[in-house]
C-alpha cells in the first residue's frame, strides 16, 4: 500500500511539473507574439517610386501569418490578393487588402478585433511593394 501511495505521489509531481512547465512556455510564448505584433512598423511606399509589375510578400509573427500578391499598374495598386492568412479570430481583417488599394495607401485603420491580423497583412502589402522599388530607389544600379 505505501508503494501505491508514492508511486501516486511521485506520478503526481510529475504531472505538476509538466503542466507547470507548459504554463510558463505558454506565457513566454504569449509575451513573445505580443512584442512582435507590437514592434511591426508599417510604413508608407510612395508608388511614384514602384515599377509596374506583380509582387508577392509575406509577414510572420508567432501565431499570425499572411502573404499577398500585390499588381502595380502606372504608379497604382490595381489589386491586392490575400494568398495565405493564417489566424485564429483575425478573419475580419481580410478586408485589409480591399481597403489599401482604395486608399492607395497602406495607412488604413486597422479591423477592431483583428488589429494584430491587420498588422501582419499590412507588413505583407509593404513588403510586397518594396520589392518593386525602382532599381535606382534601392540603392542598386
Amino acid at each position: 500500500m505505501k508503494k501505491l501511495v508514492a508511486a501516486m505521489v511521485i506520478v503526481g509531481i510529475i504531472l505538476a511539473g509538466y503542466f507547470g512547465l507548459k504554463g510558463i512556455q505558454s506565457y513566454i510564448d504569449l509575451r513573445k507574439y505580443q512584442q512582435q505584433v507590437k514592434d511591426i512598423e508599417v510604413e508608407n511606399v510612395d508608388l511614384a517610386h514602384i515599377q509596374d509589375g506583380i509582387y508577392v510578400g509575406k509577414a510572420e509573427v508567432l501565431w499570425i501569418a499572411a502573404e499577398v500578391k500585390v499588381i502595380v499598374k502606372d504608379h497604382k495598386i490595381e489589386s491586392v490578393d490575400l494568398l495565405r492568412h493564417k489566424n485564429e479570430r483575425g478573419t475580419g481583417a481580410e478586408v485589409i487588402p480591399e481597403k489599401v488599394v482604395e486608399a492607395q495607401s497602406l495607412q488604413v485603420d486597422t479591423v477592431s478585433g483583428a488589429t494584430n491580423s491587420s498588422k501582419v497583412i499590412l507588413k505583407a502589402i509593404e513588403n510586397a511593394l518594396e520589392s518593386g522599388l525602382l532599381q535606382n530607389d534601392s540603392g542598386t544600379n
